[in-house]
Protein backbone atom coordinates (compact mmCIF):
# COMPACT_ATOMS: atom_id res chain seq x y z
CA UNK A 1 0.00 0.00 0.00
CA UNK A 2 3.04 2.29 0.79
CA UNK A 3 4.23 1.98 -3.03
CA UNK A 4 1.73 3.80 -4.35
CA UNK A 5 1.46 6.38 -2.40
CA UNK A 6 5.16 7.17 -2.70
CA UNK A 7 4.32 6.93 -6.41
CA UNK A 8 1.94 9.42 -6.39
CA UNK A 9 3.83 11.77 -3.92
CA UNK A 10 6.75 11.27 -6.31
CA UNK A 11 4.76 12.44 -9.30
CA UNK A 12 3.06 15.43 -8.04
CA UNK A 13 6.96 16.59 -6.81
CA UNK A 14 8.00 15.70 -10.53
CA UNK A 15 5.17 18.14 -11.40
CA UNK A 16 5.94 20.67 -9.40
CA UNK A 17 9.44 21.15 -10.51
CA UNK A 18 9.49 20.22 -13.94
CA UNK A 19 10.08 23.61 -15.26
CA UNK A 20 12.55 24.77 -12.42
CA UNK A 21 16.18 25.05 -12.81
CA UNK A 22 18.00 23.06 -10.36
CA UNK A 23 14.80 21.03 -9.99
CA UNK A 24 16.30 18.10 -8.17
CA UNK A 25 17.41 19.25 -5.32
CA UNK A 26 13.69 21.25 -4.66
CA UNK A 27 12.41 18.08 -5.53
CA UNK A 28 13.94 16.00 -2.99
CA UNK A 29 12.82 19.10 -0.39
CA UNK A 30 9.48 19.04 -1.17
CA UNK A 31 8.88 15.16 -1.28
CA UNK A 32 11.09 14.02 1.47
CA UNK A 33 9.39 14.80 4.29
CA UNK A 34 5.68 13.51 2.80
CA UNK A 35 7.68 10.13 2.65
CA UNK A 36 8.27 9.96 5.76
CA UNK A 37 4.61 9.23 7.41
CA UNK A 38 4.29 6.67 4.89
CA UNK A 39 7.70 5.39 6.01
CA UNK A 40 6.97 5.28 9.90
CA UNK A 41 3.46 3.56 9.56
CA UNK A 42 4.86 0.92 6.97
CA UNK A 43 7.64 0.14 9.08
CA UNK A 44 5.12 -0.03 12.35
CA UNK A 45 2.96 -2.63 10.92
CA UNK A 46 5.82 -4.45 9.64
CA UNK A 47 6.99 -4.30 13.65
CA UNK A 48 3.63 -4.67 15.16
CA UNK A 49 3.23 -7.78 12.81
CA UNK A 50 6.68 -9.64 13.96
CA UNK A 51 6.10 -8.98 17.68
CA UNK A 52 2.85 -10.31 17.43
CA UNK A 53 0.16 -7.27 17.81
CA UNK A 54 -2.48 -5.82 15.64
CA UNK A 55 -1.26 -4.58 12.99
CA UNK A 56 -5.00 -2.81 11.93
CA UNK A 57 -4.26 0.20 12.91
CA UNK A 58 -1.30 0.88 11.05
CA UNK A 59 -2.70 -0.61 7.94
CA UNK A 60 -5.79 1.73 7.98
CA UNK A 61 -3.45 4.87 8.42
CA UNK A 62 -1.52 3.49 4.99
CA UNK A 63 -4.97 2.77 3.12
CA UNK A 64 -6.56 6.01 3.88
CA UNK A 65 -3.38 7.62 2.45
CA UNK A 66 -3.36 5.54 -0.16
CA UNK A 67 -7.03 6.23 -1.22
CA UNK A 68 -6.70 10.05 -0.65
CA UNK A 69 -3.23 10.13 -2.62
CA UNK A 70 -5.47 7.95 -5.28
CA UNK A 71 -7.73 10.70 -5.57
CA UNK A 72 -5.79 13.79 -5.23
CA UNK A 73 -2.62 13.37 -7.29
CA UNK A 74 -4.20 13.38 -10.87
CA UNK A 75 -5.55 16.68 -9.80
CA UNK A 76 -2.25 18.25 -8.26
CA UNK A 77 -0.51 16.74 -11.29
CA UNK A 78 -2.51 18.41 -13.72
CA UNK A 79 -2.67 21.46 -12.12
CA UNK A 80 1.14 21.95 -11.64
CA UNK A 81 1.58 21.07 -15.28
CA UNK A 82 -0.74 23.32 -16.50
CA UNK A 83 1.18 26.13 -14.19
CA UNK A 84 4.30 24.99 -15.53
CA UNK A 85 3.63 25.04 -19.11
CA UNK A 86 2.12 28.64 -18.91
Amino acid sequence: MGTPVLSSLGAIGAALTLGVRGGGVLLSLLVLPLFVPVLVFGAGAIEAQAAGLGVAAHVSVLLAMLMVSLFLSPFACATALKVALD
